[in-house]
């Protein structure tokens, strides 16, 4: 199969945003709640949270993060702590508590060395892990509380942080989906969050390949293997399903250099709608055989739609243009560096299963 039987994209989707030499950094919305704001009832469980050390890892079921407690790295968590910051020498007692564009710099300027350091200078600039911070809420700032917990966590592109398991040092990287995981089109030719496959999606995923130890491939070899691998895959995952005449085709993921040297050499295979020229189109449904073989997945996987977290006080989540939001709505960060789009020598036929 040549390279132009397919829609190439270098990544998928950013889950979460990176810091410093690694972008954008997502300044996180549950801070009040971690901090013991508002919630009086759960200060127990508040306060252990909020005293995490790096190392520690952060859970919590309830979208206004009443019930956040620490559990164990290879038990589902939602942030990992990755050291602490006192920024009380550039924010006396009297000086007012940040907006949200003041609060994305205090994070950036405390928390990306943090992040480096625990991941021992090998955090993927574009992988599933981004740099995020729990900060004090107003009114602990009134009274003198100037410390963060900065940590890594997974997010969605609208910012709803999704699940990891294991520990970031020891976890491969990559910005991968398991199979079965449907993801939505978003605006401006992008991809979106997790959803169910019976709504409108950009691409339905099948499977995951690893690629091997040694010197980085270029695209167009890393294009070669996919291209080979992603039809096998298909045929297992669709039971040799006539995608042509559906209307889908075979695509994947490439890993960029700089992903590849810290590890992350996994990538996607998917299936999507032809592109109309270079726009993505969304489609229903799924293309699994219901008679296959059970999905093999690395963790349970995100299959249903994100909810997307409730904002209590404190910084918000970015805006769709990457920067903080004075809004309490969740909004669209961790968008891709580049959009997911098919490339200008797609064609308008699937890849073929042979």
């Amino acid at each position: 199969m040549s390279r132009s039987g397919h829609i190439r994209d270098t990544r998928l989707v950013m889950l979460g945003a990176f810091v410093g030499a690694f972008g954008l950094l997502m300044v996180s919305a549950f801070t009040s709640v971690l901090a013991g704001g508002p919630v009086s009832g759960k200060r127990e469980l508040v306060n252990a949270a909020y005293q995490a050390v790096a190392g520690d890892c952060l859970n919590w079921a309830k979208p206004d993060l009443s019930d956040a407690q620490k559990v164990d790295c290879a038990a589902a968590h939602r942030f990992e702590v990755t050291g602490t910051a006192d920024i009380a020498a550039g924010y006396p007692k009297e000086a007012p508590f940040p907006n949200a564009e003041a609060w994305e710099k205090i994070s950036q300027d405390n928390c990306a060395q943090a992040a480096t350091t625990y991941m021992s200078g090998k955090l993927d600039p574009k992988g599933k892990y981004g740099v995020s911070s729990l900060n004090p809420d107003e009114n602990r700032w009134k009274n003198g509380d100037r410390q963060l917990r900065c940590g890594l966590q997974v997010t969605a592109p609208s910012g709803a942080p999704l699940p990891s398991f294991g520990s970031a040092k020891t976890q491969d990287q990559s910005n991968v989906y398991d199979p079965g995981v449907c993801v939505a089109l978003g605006e401006n030719n992008t991809v979106g969050d997790p959803i169910e496959c019976a709504q409108p999606h950009a691409f339905e995923i099948i499977g995951v390949v690893q690629h091997p130890e040694g010197e980085y491939l270029a695209p167009e070899k890393q294009d070669a293997v996919m291209s080979e691998q992603c039809a096998t895959i298909a045929t297992e995952y669709t039971g040799g399903a006539d995608l042509k005449a559906k209307g889908l085709l075979v695509t994947w993921d490439v890993r960029a250099q700089e992903s590849w040297a810290v590890g992350s050499r996994k990538a996607n295979c998917k299936i999507g709608a032809v592109p109309e020229g270079e726009k993505l189109v969304a489609w229903k449904g799924s293309v699994r055989n219901p008679n296959g073989a059970p999905l093999t997945t690395s963790n349970p996987p995100q299959t249903t739609s994100v909810k997307p977290q409730d904002e209590p006080t404190g910084a918000p989540l970015h805006s769709e243009s990457g920067k903080p939001s004075g809004s309490t709505q969740p909004s669209e960060s961790g968008k891709p560096d580049k959009p997911d789009k098919p490339s200008s020598s797609a064609p308008t036929t699937t890849t073929e299963n042979r």
